[in-house]
């Protein structure tokens, strides 16, 4: 994959995600009592591109991990749901957090995010935090990169201090890495943490570099609908991906599949092995269609970004074998409604949701023959959510 066509100005944004009251110079007296929100994320085309440092185009997205932090006198966190039978969990910060104890438990996230400020000197004072989610878990949505992001900016307010936006994305992928077991790449944290309001956000995953998309919400609507799949990506399938794009890369003599130019490709594809030949070619096409969504979107061209999208899906379904039935069959019944332009699975796959792209004043109608047509086929009643483009995690006061 070459740098061809990306030749969009790709230069770090910065948007004031944090309480401006809180954080106006960069230090502030620690915070008592405060909530955090912090959004999921939709990514609308350029899925598994991140990991082998391509372009994607996410967007925070309306729901949100809700976190409601009073500060305590002791050392100890203390952890509260609102979802009956999860119990109170209480941590003692003055120990070191160990990857180990938290091996396959939800806590890992929160518990992560503590570990690797502790390993930067931060001393976090005690609190309690009560967690409550408009954001389904397991859908796709990133409610994982959405409580880890959550999670750091707590720590920034309890301790009255800022890491650059950047570094905490990045805290936030660490944790993910050693406490969850999943090697996932940068898009999620970033987005959890970069977004703007009105805007999709096109992240270079090499560079690190990004730029604001704005989404015509007058003309168009992002249209969510969850399969209620619920799927697993520690369970293997993620990181098995990730290794066979690392193998195609090799074979191609290349240390990122980002690097492969299409003389490249054209040249040695037949040589690879089917596996890895399928793989390398959705994240070659994938970072294509990504640039090319883009232009349409920016252009107007609401019926090229949507077959874009449908040529996304078709490829994770048949190239990279991420999709699902039920996933399939959205897609499939989204083509056959007027107002869709385009449709396609979002998030690591098997299972969680689909994204679609629909003309403003057909939103409902879309939402409720998704809906309909799902469950007539599944027996499966999914959950239908038209979003904007939301803010990056905050502080909230009051």
């Amino acid at each position: 994959m070459s740098n061809q066509g990306l030749n969009v100005d790709l230069t770090m944004g910065t948007t004031p995600n944090l309480s401006e009251a809180y954080f106006s110079s960069g230090e502030a007296s620690p915070a008592s009592r405060f909530t955090v929100v912090s959004p999921g994320r939709v990514n609308l085309i350029g899925e598994h591109t991140d990991y082998n440092e391509g372009v994607v185009l996410p967007m925070a997205i309306e729901p949100h991990i809700r976190i409601e932090v009073t500060a305590r006198r002791d050392r100890q966190m203390v952890l509260r749901t609102v979802w009956e039978g999860e119990p109170l969990v209480a941590v003692d910060l003055e120990r070191p957090l160990c990857a180990a104890d938290y091996h396959g438990v939800w806590t890992a996230y929160p518990c992560g995010v503590l570990a690797c400020f502790q390993r930067l000197g931060w001393e976090v004072p005690g609190f309690e935090a009560r967690i409550s989610a408009t954001l389904p878990a397991g859908g796709g949505l990133s409610s994982s990169a959405a409580l880890e992001v959550g999670f750091a900016t707590v720590v920034e307010a309890l301790c009255g201090r800022q890491l650059p936006p950047a570094e905490k994305a990045l805290l936030a992928q660490r944790a993910e890495h050693e406490f969850a077991g999943v090697p996932c790449g940068i898009m999620d944290p970033f987005a959890v943490t970069f977004g703007r309001a009105g805007h999709a956000m096109l992240l270079d995953c090499r560079t690190q570099a990004l730029r604001y998309v704005r989404l015509a919400t007058e003309t168009i609507s992002v249209v969510i609908v969850h399969s209620g799949v619920k799927h697993r990506l520690a369970d293997g399938e993620y990181a098995k991906r990730r290794a066979e794009c690392a193998s195609a890369a090799r074979l191609l003599g290349v240390d990122s599949l980002r690097d492969v130019s299409p003389a490249r490709w054209k040249e040695r594809q037949e040589t690879l092995p089917l596996l890895e030949r399928s793989r390398a070619r959705h994240v070659l096409t994938e970072h294509q269609r990504t640039l090319e969504f883009v232009e349409a979107l920016e252009a107007g061209n609401w019926e090229v970004a949507g077959e874009r999208m449908y040529g996304s899906h078709r490829s994770l379904s048949e190239d990279y074998e991420v999709s699902c039935g039920e996933l399939d069959l959205l897609v499939g019944l989204a083509r056959g409604i007027p107002g869709v332009f385009g449709c396609r699975m979002t998030g690591g796959g098997f299972g969680g949701c689909v994204v679609a792209l629909v003309s403003a004043d057909r939103t409902a109608a879309v939402g409720e023959a998704l809906r309909k047509g799902y469950k007539e086929a599944t027996g499966l009643e999914p959950a239908v959510v038209v979003t904007r483009a939301a803010d990056g995690a905050h502080v909230a006061f009051g």
